[in-house]
């Protein structure tokens, strides 16, 4: 078997060491200290040879940093259905911390919980995690909370079924996430954006919107390469194109168009070519998925084509590649490995592990280690013109059903880290020494030279969402043309909306909602941030000082409300939708406001047989009347309903009902009330519907929902402690 297997040669070691921004004996990120998927480790086992077994429904990849292993997932029945971020020893399996989350705002399905993989940062110690609610999380080695931001709440992030949530990128002083959103103002159409955020502190730094309209829900994770001296942020797009950013600005360099639906896969980097795959229709032909070649030097959108070989006909649409010797390797959706000349296409060999290829494989020591869809985790030895599968192992379920295997392998201290369905499980052999060298990350830290023109000003933070009379500092920065830090900069300082105050490059927010921006000028740069100014905690709306065909700027509004005059009155209509779901919600607080009581009078119309569903948002619950059932619904996670409780409720088309919920949260328990009546009627003793939650959800922003197949209207909305 050894003539089979590629050993790694010293001048790889190197390059590896040089790009990686850890010890090359930890695994930070999905795809390894080099973001390609290969591990510098020797000695590792052969076989499926466990050390150690961990309790564990894990979906993605773990991470292993600083001796820790650290993965995501699910766990409970019923109403006790929740995610779990988890750390172990790396030696022993130890459990030495969790932290369990609620699961909403979402239709992703339990066992779709976890999706995204961690990611860790080697200089702080932090480790990074992106939850199917939206929940944005940052944790110290030892499980605490540093910060956390609700995307979906602050931002307008979109969750699909489907389940794809993206993996955060760690890289200098930014930790990258991208999702699908849709908000107020600029940020209205829904797109595939980027934000960076500062890995320290969670302010946004930056948000890049490359693309174009998402085709999509995706999950393409980004890598970091430098090339042409530009550091960048390589990855996948929802409008089917491979887009490359400066990373520490957000700037498009180029772009490169190669499929008719969105890029879930991502993509691996080698000097100045970088690989990506796909398993849609292709733009130029009539064949199904391509694996293809891209010279990266170049700059453009993406009309400009640097393609430099392409391999189609190949369904390798989840899987993202390996490259390592010259060689690419790339599993597709039914499991066959392909070997490929990195520099030709060339097909050197086929070689299948099993039926369903989904999770990435890894190259270590001279071996692939290949998971596969339905509890199977193949060794591989590649050889140059064959390969020889070494062992399949078939991990199961208690009850003998294969366990789900997503994610991909990490490879640290010698050691092989997997999570699945069935466990967290670390493979190696218990007589080999172990230890764990802890080095601070390796991140470039580049400046620009001395006398470099700067070509762009960047403000930080790049988003305010705040409530009424914060103070917000600014800073303006400069970068020149390679997208390397000059340093701050002097900038003249202006508002452009009603939000508030400037003092000098302070800004205390208006006592007032509004929206508009703040944009600073240095010499013959401008760059401006997005100011949001939320409702106070005590509010009340009812639509006549907007102008028709507007949006309150609120998150999520978007093209999804609007406000329009109705028989001399002005209401806020939720309409269907000219594209894509129905279903939508808007927020107008603080994902922190607890304790408050939200009101508002809802009209639903019919069109044909078609009756809207329409409600209100307190603490992560939703109050919905729901007109096709005609009932009344309180719950939480859609998907799940893991806390939901209904009752009859017979309403009627066209009528004005005025809707109240209010949630008390009282020790270990949330109660949740809700009364809908006639507006045009004294307000009922009673409370139509009561629940209550033993998992509270014990915070979350005020919001309207609506479901509009046919129209919904909003008025006389009222917040209040």
């Amino acid at each position: 078997m050894s003539n089979l297997c590629l050993q790694l040669p010293a001048a790889f070691l190197g390059l590896l060491l040089a790009v990686s921004s850890a010890h090359p004996a930890d695994w930070p990120a999905w795809r390894g200290p080099a973001q390609n998927g290969v591990s510098a480790e020797t000695g590792l086992v052969a076989s499926w040879s466990p050390v150690w077994h961990a309790d564990f429904t894990g979906r993605s990849t773990p991470i292993v940093l600083d001796g820790r292993v650290f993965a995501i997932g699910r766990r409970g029945e019923g109403i006790a259905h929740e995610g779990v971020v988890a750390a172990f020893d790396a030696q022993d399996g130890t459990l030495l911390w969790e932290h369990a989350y609620n699961i909403f705002h979402t239709t992703i399905p339990f066992n779709r919980v976890g999706w995204a993989s961690l990611a860790g940062d080697p200089e702080t110690g932090y480790i990074y995690a992106h939850t199917v609610s939206g929940l944005f999380l940052c944790f110290d080695r030892d499980g605490t909370v540093i910060w956390s931001r609700s995307l979906t709440e602050e931002f307008g992030r979109i969750s699909g079924y489907g389940g794809r949530v993206h993996t955060p990128v760690v890289d200098e002083d930014l930790v990258i996430i991208s999702y699908l959103s849709s908000n107020w103002g600029s940020h209205t159409a829904g797109r595939h954006r980027y934000f960076a955020f500062d890995k320290r502190s969670g302010a946004v730094v930056w948000i890049a919107t490359p693309g174009g309209r998402p085709l999509d829900t995706t999950y393409s994770v980004p890598v970091v390469a430098t090339i042409n001296g530009v550091r960048l942020l390589i990855g996948g797009n929802a409008d089917g194109a491979i887009y490359a950013l400066k990373i520490r600005t957000g700037e498009s360099v180029w772009g490169f168009k190669l499929s008719r639906r969105g890029i879930n896969s991502s993509v691996v980097v080698a000097g100045d070519k970088v690989y990506a795959a796909h398993s849609e229709e292709n733009l130029d032909n009539t064949a199904l998925g391509r694996v293809v070649c891209i010279n990266a030097t170049g700059q453009g959108d993406v009309t400009d084509t640097h393609e430099v070989w392409r391999y189609d006909g190949v369904f390798a649409g989840y899987s993202s590649p390996v490259i390592h010797g010259g060689r690419l390797y790339i599993l597709d959706n039914s499991a066959n490995i392909h070997a490929l000349d990195a520099e030709t296409g060339q097909v050197h060999w086929l070689h299948n592990i099993g039926t369903v290829g989904k999770g990435s494989p890894v190259l270590a020591d001279g071996r692939l280690y290949v998971p596969e869809v339905n509890g199977r985790f193949a060794i591989v030895a590649p050889g140059p013109d064959a390969a020889q599968t070494l062992e399949i192992a078939e991990i199961a379920m208690p009850d003998q059903r294969p366990a789900e295997l997503f994610g991909s392998p990490a490879v640290a201290y010698g050691r092989i880290y997997l999570s699945t369905e069935a466990g967290v499980y670390c493979l190696g052999d218990p007589a080999a020494p172990f230890e764990v060298v802890a080095t601070a990350a390796d991140y470039p830290r580049e400046q620009a030279p001395a006398g470099a023109i700067p070509t762009h000003l960047q403000i930080t933070p790049a988003e305010v969402v705040a409530q009424p009379g914060a103070s917000v500092p600014f800073r303006a920065r400069a970068f020149d043309a390679a997208g390397r830090p000059i340093g701050p900069v002097a900038a003249a300082w202006t508002l452009a909306g009603p939000v508030g105050q400037l003092n000098g490059h302070t800004l205390v927010l208006a006592d007032a909602p509004g929206s508009g921006k703040i944009v600073a000028r240095a010499g013959e740069l401008t760059a401006e941030a997005r100011i949001a100014v939320l409702p106070p905690p005590t509010y009340s709306e009812d639509f006549e000082a907007f102008a028709v065909d507007t949006s309150p700027a609120w998150v999520g509004t978007g093209s999804k409300f609007k406000v329009r005059a109705i028989e001399g009155n002005k209401v806020l209509v939720k309409p269907p939708a000219a594209r894509g779901l129905h279903r939508a919600n808007t927020y107008l607080g603080a994902p922190d406001r607890t304790g408050y009581t939200i009101q508002a009078d809802l009209l639903g119309t019919k069109k044909r047989r078609a009756i809207p569903d329409m409600g209100l948002i307190s603490h992560r619950y939703t109050l919905d009347l729901m007109g096709y059932h005609q009932q009344l619904q309180i719950r939480t996670w859609a998907a799940e309903l893991r806390m939901a409780h209904t009752v009859p409720f017979a309403w009627e088309p066209g009528v004005w009902y005025t809707m109240k919920m209010q949630v008390e949260i009282a020790g270990d328990k949330a109660h949740i009330r809700g009364k809908v009546w006639p507006r045009d009627e004294p307000e009922p003793a009673t409370w139509s519907i009561q629940a209550a939650d033993p998992r509270p959800n014990r915070s979350g922003s005020p919001g309207l929902y609506g479901y509009s197949p046919a129209e919904i209207y909003y008025d006389n909305l009222k917040v209040w402690q």
